[in-house]
This record gives structure tokens, sequence and C-alpha cells, in this order.
């Protein structure tokens, strides 16, 4: 059953200009990748990745996790440090934050999602490179709370 929804979305996808695509369901997660030819007008044939496996991330001390507050991804998507490209990121190791503060963007489906800090204090650790794509619950920093 739940096969035949995945075969269903992929087949409603193919005519698309969607480049890739992940679902996560009932512990099943699916990425797609469409090969898209340029200046064809049908795609190419799907490739499909079934993965199982959490991706690896940075576990926290003993001493962060007691005394930083942990702020973690709440989506999949791209993480980048700054409004633009070229621009100044919005926060760098050693600032003050203030709650509510905007510390980076997550992208996902092409929408921008800014991920303002829940605690003031001050940030000690930044733990994704800009550009890096994230999964949900993924360390992003370690901020100091005052």
């Amino acid at each position: 059953m739940l096969l035949d929804k995945v075969k269903e979305l992929l087949k409603a996808l193919e005519n698309t200009s969607v480049e890739e695509l992940e679902v996560e369901t009932e512990g099943l997660k699916v990425r797609v990748k469409f090969k898209r030819e340029k200046g064809a007008g049908a795609p190419a044939p799907l490739q499909e990745t079934k993965t199982a496996e959490p991706v690896a991330q940075e576990a926290p001390s003993e001493e962060e996790k007691t005394n930083y507050y942990v702020v973690e991804a709440p989506m999949v998507g791209t993480f980048y440090r700054a409004p633009a490209p070229g621009a100044e990121p919005f926060v760098k190791e050693g600032d003050f934050v203030e709650k509510g503060q905007t510390l980076c963007i997550i992208e996902a489906l092409k929408v921008m999602n800014e991920i303002e800090s829940e605690v003031s204090g001050i940030v000690r650790k930044i733990l994704v490179e800009n550009g890096q794509p994230v999964e949900y619950g993924q360390p992003l920093f370690y901020i100091e709370p005052r």
C-alpha cells in the first residue's frame, strides 16, 4: 500500500521541474533524484535511493549538554549563515544574541525559513558550515544562556 503511494507520487512528479524529493513516513525514508536532461522535454529515468540509517551528528560533550542551550534544526534543508551570498552572517561565535533574534536560515523546498534563538545568551559554537545540508534535530548552535 505504501509502495503504491510512493509510485503514484513519483509518477505525478515525472513531468515537473522538481529535481530532488525526500519523504519520510512510517519509519521509511525515500530520497529521489530526478536526472533531468537540459533542453529535453521528458525527464531521464529515475534514480531511487532508500536509506534507513540516520545521518551521523556531532554529539555534544557532557559540559555542553549541561551548560549550553543546543539549537537544533527544526526541519531538513540547507543551512545558511547569512541572508544573502556575500552578506555578513547573522551571528558569529562569541556574539550575544537576544531571544527571537535570527541565527540562520534553513532553505527547504525553495522556502527560506529564519531560525530564531529561543534564549538570550552568547553563541559559543556554530556546528554547521554555510551551504551544508542539515537533518531534522541536528545540532546547529551551542548558546550559553544569560
